[in-house]
């Protein structure tokens, strides 16, 4: 038998089993898949071939035993920054100068803390959030609330609220440092 009337008998007898429509339509989904699968080929072929290995009778060594770990220097998570808030001001500054104004309002509010605690308005408390925070320098000083309360806003909406921080924000906590200073030079009872 030669190849040519294989190929008429082979594709008449599909054509009586399951129709040539239906025949076009396999090979189409065949070649889709191929299609797929070609543009995918890295993803489900693995990067090596698998090892075929027979088993070696090998002595085990011992593995040394950990040396005893020395003690770790642990750092009291309740002990105030070393950083006076001038420090901490320039920091910002090099950050709104590099135009990352999520930092410099970070560290902005920081050095606002900073010179809260310095001046006595308030004890350093790290578990406070900024709300807490100004509520307490507000009840302590009631001049400084309003300053401090609108730092926490700008501080929450970027950090916590994921919102982009601009730099207007940035010149925003500048005037309320500013204005901070201010109450806290005048005494603001």
């Amino acid at each position: 038998m030669s190849f040519s009337r294989w190929w008429t008998e082979t594709v008449g007898t599909i054509d009586d089993a399951i129709g040539a429509g239906t025949a076009m339509l396999i090979l189409l989904l065949t070649a889709f898949l191929v299609a797929i699968l070609w543009y995918a080929y890295p993803a489900w072929v693995p990067r090596r071939l698998p090892r075929v290995r027979l088993p070696r009778w090998r002595r085990r060594r011992r593995t040394p035993r950990p040396a005893p770990a020395e003690a770790v220097e642990t750092v009291e998570i309740d002990t105030l920054p070393t950083m006076p808030s001038a420090s901490l001001s320039t920091l910002a500054d090099r950050y709104a100068a590099e135009g990352r104004y999520a930092e410099a309002v970070r560290e902005r509010h920081r050095a606002m803390v900073r010179e809260l605690v310095e001046k006595h308005v308030i004890e350093h408390h790290p578990e406070w959030t900024v709300t807490e925070l100004a509520g307490a320098a507000a009840r302590a000083r009631p001049a400084l609330g309003a300053p401090l309360r609108t730092a926490a806003t700008i501080f929450s909406d970027i950090w916590y609220g994921q919102r982009p921080a601009e730099p207007g924000h940035d010149e925003r906590m500048r005037e309320l440092t500013a204005e901070l200073g201010a109450a806290l030079r005048g005494g603001g009872r």
